[in-house]
């Protein structure tokens, strides 16, 4: 098979998981997770220039996608196409929200004392070892629960906006944020028990 054949068959097959997504197929987002991940997050590493942050507008990006995979049309554009358009529209939105001084309307009001104290340094760099705890945790969650997590506990979305939001059932929304969170707290625990261990 040529390399034509073979982009037309990929994209064929992106084209069915968005429509079972459209149809409430879990698994279909998790396949075009996989399968496209990779691309989106190198685009939005590349905007962001952060990890972390890079990491917060992938899970929106494929959020919005399960959200809006019914508006989705084959015939106006490719699947990649179509998520990297988001991908490029969250990222630029990530890099507004994260820098205060780009819209602030007095900037040098920000420059304040920034002075850290040495006694706050163990205290910063516990919280930094948390954080980063947290966020690899995070990522041994499947897709789907991942997103729901996020935006109960990062955007401070009660259940119900989220079902709403995501057009999943109330139950189904809580199942998979009380699944979640108990994988979190055994990767939390596990992790930080390896911590005190080598420490």
């Amino acid at each position: 098979m040529n390399e034509a054949a073979t982009r037309t068959r990929e994209q064929a097959e992106l084209d069915r998981l968005i429509e079972r997504m459209a149809g409430g197929d879990e698994q279909a987002l998790g396949d075009l997770y996989d399968r496209t991940v990779a691309r989106v997050h190198g685009l939005v590493l590349r905007i962001v220039g952060d990890a972390m942050l890079a990491e917060e507008v992938v899970e929106d990006v494929f959020f919005a996608a399960w959200q809006q995979a019914s508006r989705f049309d084959p015939a106006r554009g490719r699947p990649l196409g179509w998520l990297l358009v988001m991908a490029r529209s969250r990222a630029l939105d990530a890099l507004r929200r994260r820098d205060d001084a780009i819209c602030h309307p007095e900037p040098a009001t920000l420059a304040g004392d920034t002075a850290v104290s040495t006694t706050d340094v163990p205290e910063l760099l516990e919280v930094a070892r948390d954080h980063q705890r947290l966020h690899e945790a995070l990522l041994q969650l499947g897709a789907l629960p991942r997103q729901l997590v996020a935006l109960a506990f990062f955007r401070g979305l009660s259940h119900e906006e989220i079902a709403r939001q995501s057009s999943l059932p109330l139950g189904t929304v809580k199942s998979h944020i009380r699944r979640a969170l108990s994988s979190l707290k055994t990767a939390l625990l596990t992790g930080a028990q390896g911590s005190a261990r080598a420490s």
